[in-house]
Parts: C-alpha cells; sequence; structure tokens
C-alpha cells in the first residue's frame, strides 16, 4: 500500500556528516581534535553527525573508543545536533554490545551496517537488525553499502524492517534508485544518501538528506544544494551538485579510500585528522597537491 501520511521530521537532521576520527601523530584518540572538528562542523551547517561509520576508521579504533569519541563529541556540540554512533560488525552479539555502549556514552542513534564476508541470507541479516533494534532505547538508520559488505539489504526485507518502531533510517549506498523509491513509497523510513554523487538525485525523490565524507571538509557548500532544492531553485541545486563533482570524484572514487583523502585534507588545511591507522596508508604529496587543488577550485566561488 502507497504510504501518504504526512512526512516525519528526519530523525537525525538533512545534512549529516561521516566524521573522522582524529588521532594525534603518535596514533592515539584525539579527543581535543574531535571536539574541535565536530564543533566546526555543526557551525558550518551540519545538523548530525555519524561518529565511528566507516569514514571514521571503526574496523581499527576500540571499542572503548568509540565509546569515548561520543561521549566527548556529545560535550562539545551539547544537544544541538544529533550523534549516531556506527556499531555495525559482522557479529551479532558484538554489534549488540557497541549499540549498548552506544547508547550509555549519550549517542541518539546507531548506524548498523550489514554484516560483511560473512554474507548471511535475507532472513538472517533481517533477525541481525532486528536483534539489534531490540537491545537497546535507540533509533536505528539501517547501513546498505553492498559493494563493501557483499550483501544487499534487499528492498523487500527494507520493507519488512521498517515495520519495527526503532528502525526508522537508511543511509545507501546501493547504487539503486528504482530500489530505493520502491522502499520510499512503502515505508516512512528516512533515506539519507551516503554516496556525495547522489545527494541532489535521492533528495528530489524524496529521501531526507545525506550523510557525506567529503562534507568533512565542505560542510556548508554541500548543504547548499539541499537549502536550494528546499527554497524551489533546482537549477542552482543542481549546479551546485555539479561543480562538486570533481572534488566528491577524487575524494571518493579516485583509488584512494575517503577517510585518506579526507585526512589528508583536513590536515592541510591545518584541521583535526591526524594520521589513518593500518593498513590504510597516507596519501602522498602528489594526491595531496590534487585533493587541495580540486578543494580550492570548488570553494573559491
Amino acid at each position: 500500500m502507497t504510504n501518504t501520511a504526512p512526512s516525519a521530521p528526519p530523525p537525525f537532521g538533512r545534512a549529516l556528516c561521516a566524521m573522522v576520527t582524529p588521532f594525534t601523530e603518535t596514533g592515539t584518540l584525539d579527543l581535543d581534535g574531535a571536539q574541535l572538528l565536530a564543533e566546526r562542523l555543526v557551525s558550518e551547517g551540519c545538523d548530525g553527525l555519524v561518529l565511528s561509520g566507516t569514514t571514521g576508521e571503526s574496523p581499527t579504533t576500540t571499542d572503548a573508543e568509540k565509546s569515548a569519541l561520543v561521549t566527548a563529541v556529545r560535550e562539545a556540540v551539547g544537544d544541538r545536533v544529533p550523534l549516531v554512533s556506527g556499531v555495525g560488525t559482522f557479529d551479532t552479539r558484538h554489534t549488540v554490545e557497541l549499540a549498548l555502549a552506544a547508547e550509555k556514552a549519550g549517542a541518539d542513534g546507531v548506524l548498523v551496517v550489514s554484516p560483511y564476508y560473512s554474507r548471511p541470507p535475507q532472513d538472517a541479516l533481517e533477525a541481525h537488525f532486528r536483534e539489534v533494534a531490540d537491545a537497546s532505547g535507540l533509533p536505528l538508520m539501517l547501513y546498505d553499502i553492498p559493494g563493501r559488505t557483499g550483501t544487499r539489504i534487499e528492498p523487500e526485507t527494507m520493507i519488512r524492517l521498517a515495520e519495527h518502531p526503532r528502525i526508522v533510517a537508511v543511509k545507501d549506498c546501493s547504487y539503486d534508485l528504482l530500489g530505493v523509491q520502491k522502499v520510499l513509497a512503502r515505508t516512512d523510513l528516512a533515506y539519507y544518501a551516503g554516496c556525495d554523487e547522489h545527494i541532489l538525485a535521492l533528495y528530489a525523490v524524496g529521501a531526507t538528506g545525506y550523510v557525506s565524507t567529503v562534507a568533512n571538509v565542505v560542510p556548508a557548500q554541500l548543504r547548499a544544494i539541499l537549502d536550494a532544492f528546499e527554497a524551489g531553485d533546482t537549477p542552482v541545486s543542481a549546479r551546485l551538485q555539479q561543480r562538486a563533482t570533481p572534488l566528491i570524484e577524487l575524494m571518493m572514487a579516485a583509488g584512494l579510500p575517503g577517510t585518506v583523502t579526507t585526512k589528508a585534507l583536513l590536515n592541510t588545511l591545518g584541521l583535526p585528522g591526524g594520521p589513518v591507522r593500518a593498513p590504510l596508508r597516507s596519501a602522498d604529496r602528489g594526491a595531496v597537491d590534487e585533493l587541495l587543488a580540486a578543494y580550492e577550485e570548488f570553494t573559491a566561488a
């Protein structure tokens, strides 16, 4: 049945940044840097922050570091914006533990990616998400990124999961516009573009906003895409999305992980970032120069 109810307020804001996790030069967690970066992102247009996602190097941060990060960022931004903590792992039990820890640390929601590598079938995948949603009182954002996990959250599975009162949102990296529209038409799930090149495309068909890696360096410019569309100026919104394309491509699709390119730019701009943790490696000088040139071109106008 087609959903005809009035649209609900976005559960976690509209313009969300998948924030990097700053480290010191010796590789330890830089909580002061995280607070400074979070404050900058909020002041420049982000109305939600996602901590300990893939961009936040969740595979190489400890459970204790994830909790400490939520606590520190909450101290910095207060109640001005929702904080969503990435808790997804390939182990249901561990994911539940992280969800409970995020709730205790002060998160407003959890981001749960499909269990990776093991590639569970859809019924097992659905049971995994339901168990995590049942475990805490926090609303849950599903993360559909089959290119990394090896498993798609199929649209019919999404529709069933939307019946759970605490499963409220999706971060979408499925590259399936038809599938997204099928779910939007039949549920109240808040959809967030997880791929920066899809910000306007998904917003135009009813998505809520975005969860962006590129927003770490250009938060105000990406927010402007949504603002122009909301103001009814679709041509301006389209031009802003198009102008962002070279930077998005270089940061997200030029061979280096988004965490690496984002930290390279943040460090060059004198903002908190620090090194990446192995097995990732920092960008070389040539890549940094290309990134900086694209950034300067995009932000010049």
